[in-house]
């Protein structure tokens, strides 16, 4: 049941995305195309509250119940970035808005946007980190709890990796093959 509802919850999310983007862009109503949009978080709290019924009820941890941590932590830490990229996507295609804007492929530029990335990420990982902990106490010392652990390394895997790339692009930054010296790091004016 918790598999059937987290792919529930997905495409609610695209569902309800697409609703309040047409409603904002092609019928002219910004305000309702906002609160449904606002309605978003509402998946992830019926999400939690079915995951901690299905535990109370005596389900046995497994790795559902971790993945649904997983997917309402990715919820909180990319979901508002995911809405507001296609958000700015359907303004340009269908609005004539201007084009999204493209992250900087070259130097210092480069880098802090993989930072900002490597945040939201990290953002994403805690939540769930922290959501995979309250289960783990919520079952107690009784319940095989190691498919919530299990989640929980790999939650510690990907800060570690995007923290990787992100060190990556500050210490080796990519170079703009035509040299182009604005995208360039050079010594300080002086």
């Amino acid at each position: 049941m918790i598999v059937t509802l987290i792919v529930l919850c997905e495409i609610a999310f695209w569902v309800l995305l697409a609703a309040g983007l047409a409603l904002r862009y092609a019928a002219k109503m910004p305000r309702l195309g906002a609160a449904v949009l606002l309605c978003e978080p509402l998946l992830e709290v019926v999400l939690l509250v079915v995951t901690a019924i299905d535990l109370k009820n005596g389900a046995a941890p497994d790795w559902k119940h971790g993945l649904a941590a997983v997917y309402i932590g990715f919820t909180v830490g990319l979901g508002h970035s995911t809405i507001t990229w296609v958000d700015a996507w359907v303004a340009h295609r269908f609005a004539g808005g201007p084009p999204p804007v493209k992250p900087p492929k070259y130097g210092m530029a480069r880098a802090a946007h993989e930072w900002r990335t490597a945040a939201r990420w990290t953002v994403a990982s805690v939540t769930a980190l922290a959501l995979l902990q309250a289960a783990v106490w919520y079952v107690g010392g009784d319940g095989d709890t190691g498919s919530l652990r299990a989640w929980q390394q790999k939650m510690l895997f990907v800060i570690g990796l995007n923290l990787v790339i992100a060190g990556s692009y500050t210490l080796f930054p990519k170079r703009d093959p035509r040299g182009d010296v604005k995208h360039m790091p050079g010594p300080p004016a002086g």
